[in-house]
């Protein structure tokens, strides 16, 4: 399991100093092929500032050769906001007093079909950490109505056991996407004060589970602001290399969310920079040239328009973070965050091919679904 491998460079990394790290560690890090689990905390290092253009360049070539110049676009169905946690960093955290919302199967259709006429065809569903308000069972009944609208479904929801995420698979789930929030323990105990969600072990091996379950991608990452980042995209990084390495089958990516106003009086202990936010990004290619790296609204149109050729292979578009709000008809819920690229999908495409990227709306169809699929 990671949570040994996890605990063991923990360990290790409680007298580690980045300071330590030489321009020669970082250059010979960006000489290696492939880069081993010291290559990568070199490049996270301070030395590795001063070497930001090399790096660049590197995952630039890095990227077109393993990927082309294809963005993966996608955007997020928030099903439900109702949360049993007390997460000190989220608008849904228990305590807030926020409008709470649960589409119904019947505002579910409509949102989707609202999603799809715009025509995306990857759709993530989310909810708020409560399984009372939004259980397995009605996460599934979504995706069996959603199914018939689009390519591939993902959710990013609570934790779930292996045969729950089995379950969400036969039901037409393809795909995760859980953040552990931070990976330092003691810190996870600080900003998680009450809830189910307490428990760091039980969230750091979801991924784990989704794999086993038969998911076929898995995206993984640390809220950048709770911790201190080095550590955090680095153990990002190794928690990501273990899982390719153990399922060679699963399409693992990262992401890089960094924290965004919500309702609360929360701010970051860590704030990072946009010089930061590059760095970290272009170690995650680097070290891992294979792996889908996602940029959401979180970030400005200027700043993802920038970051495009540093390794980004996934792009969320038109993105809602309120209950509904896709179609006219739907009321919506209070938001889980501000978003900060407010464009639409369409603006994003423009965007996308006026600096020579592909738009890609569909990348794979989901052979275990015989149905007819609208636009399939």
């Amino acid at each position: 399991m990671f949570f040994d491998e996890f605990k063991s460079w923990q360990k290790d990394l409680t007298h580690y100093s980045f300071e330590q790290v030489s321009q020669g560690d970082v250059e010979r890090a960006l000489g290696h092929e492939h880069l081993d689990f010291m290559d990568f905390l070199a490049l996270l290092s301070p030395a590795a500032k001063l070497y930001l253009e090399p790096m660049a360049q590197k995952a630039h070539r890095l990227t077109l050769q393993n990927f082309g110049k294809s963005i993966l676009l996608f955007t997020p169905l928030y099903l439900a906001n109702f949360c049993s946690n007390q997460c000190v960093y989220c608008s849904y955290n228990i305590k807030n007093k926020i409008l709470r919302r649960k589409l119904s199967l019947a505002e579910v259709e409509v949102e989707g079909k609202a999603i799809a006429e715009k025509g995306l065809q990857h759709l993530l569903l989310l909810t708020g950490e409560s399984r009372q308000a939004s259980s397995p069972e009605y996460i599934a009944d979504c995706t069996r109505v959603l199914r018939p609208y689009f390519a591939s479904l993902g959710i990013e929801v609570y934790p779930l056991e292996t045969q729950e995420y089995r379950e969400l698979y036969a039901a037409g789930i393809d795909t995760l996407t859980i953040y552990q929030e931070v990976y330092d323990e003691d810190m996870y105990a600080s900003v998680h004060l009450a809830g189910p969600k307490r428990i760091h072990r039980y969230r750091l091996e979801a991924p784990e589970r989704a794999c086993e379950a038969g998911f076929s991608g898995v995206t993984i990452g640390a809220l950048l602001g709770l911790g201190e980042w080095r550590k955090e995209a680095f153990f990002t990084g190794l928690h990501a290399s273990y899982l390719q390495k153990t399922y060679p089958d699963v399409e693992i990516a990262v992401s890089a969310p960094r924290m965004r106003p919500h309702a609360g009086s929360y701010k970051p202990q860590y704030p990072i920079t946009d010089a930061e936010l590059v760095q970290i990004l272009l170690a995650y290619r680097l070290f891992m040239p294979r792996g889908g790296i996602t940029l959401s609204t979180r970030e400005s149109a200027p700043m993802r328009d920038a970051l495009l050729p540093l390794g980004i292979t996934k792009l969320s578009a038109g993105s809602l973070t309120s209950v509904g709000g896709y179609a006219e008809s739907t009321e919506t819920g209070s938001a889980q965050f501000e978003v900060s690229d407010e464009r639409s999908v369409e603006e994003v495409v423009a965007m996308l091919r006026s600096k020579g990227y592909q738009p890609v709306f569909c990348d794979w169809v989901n052979l275990r679904d015989t149905r007819d699929r609208r636009g399939a």
